[in-house]
């Protein structure tokens, strides 16, 4: 994408990380309207720069590890964007945005590659698969940073020593929702994602499953979660077990982008894409 647009967005979003960190020091809602303003114009010009190369080149450009960065970063912004609508947590953005910033940072400081020319990487299936799935695990990232709020509140509770921070925090009844509300929306979206990545391969590739070893990794993740959101739906998880659970999965989210891609070769590589002819 547009390197203007990468840097206007990269700037947006650590000038609305800040104005969401200050707003939890100093508690002036004024903070909170600008930083959320100043994300969303981040988010506009994010967007904008992969619509963009996406009409230029005619695929989504994120077959590179850098690409990849920033549209993870485009998927949880926009996911927070969606559901701080829905909760209105002012808060919440403290604890989400730095998340997006950094990977924003480190797809800065990674060395862009050429893209692949592949004519299988200009397919409208391939988009909409990779749309769905980073959606979905851009969701999976919001519901991360609210355990962690999850985690950090109870821990006032058990302690009774109560920081400032304490009064900053939700209740443990709200955080725990809006863990529920992301998984409940966020995994249909990566199993949308999974399945129509699955139909692509047998198009392309005349297999819906090659054992690929980030196929093996991502469908791990998707039963880990569809074992937390049964449990939640029929056991009735919630709470602790439940915010313990979200940031076990997002660890597994991570090793699964980028572990796998890294240190176990296959075409879903990066540099297996590259090799897709």
């Amino acid at each position: 994408m547009s390197k203007e647009l990468f840097l206007a967005a990269l700037i947006c979003y650590l000038t609305g990380t800040l104005g969401y960190l200050l707003y939890v020091v100093l508690q002036e809602e004024v903070l909170h309207r600008v930083a959320r303003y100043i994300l969303l114009f981040g988010f506009i010009l994010h967007a904008s720069g992969f619509v963009v190369s996406y009409i230029q080149t005619g695929f989504l450009p994120v077959s590179t590890f850098r690409n990849s960065l920033s549209f993870f970063a485009l998927a949880i912004i926009g996911a927070y964007l969606l559901i701080q609508a829905r909760f209105n947590l002012m808060i919440l953005g403290s604890f989400v945005s730095p998340l997006a910033s950094m990977f924003m940072i480190f797809a800065a400081l990674t060395p862009q590659a050429a893209l692949p020319a592949s004519p299988l990487l200009k397919s409208l299936w391939l988009t909409v698969h990779v749309s769905f799935v980073f959606l979905g695990l851009g969701i999976f990232t919001v519901a991360f940073a609210a355990a962690i709020m999850y985690l950090i509140q109870e821990r006032h509770l058990k302690r009774k020593r109560f920081s400032p921070l304490y009064r900053r925090l939700p209740s443990l009844d709200v955080l725990d929702a809006v863990n529920y509300y992301c998984l409940v929306s966020g995994f249909p979206l990566l199993t949308i994602g999974l399945i129509i990545g699955s139909i692509y391969a047998q198009m392309a590739l005349g297999k819906y499953w090659r054992w690929d070893p980030k196929e093996v990794w991502s469908l791990s993740t998707w039963f880990f979660y569809a074992v937390l959101l049964h449990e939640r739906l029929t056991v009735g998880w919630r709470g602790r077990r439940a915010a313990i659970m979200a940031v076990i999965g997002f660890a597994a989210i991570l090793f699964t982008y980028m572990g796998v891609n890294h240190w176990l070769k296959g075409y879903h590589s990066f540099s297996g894409l590259q090799a897709i002819k």
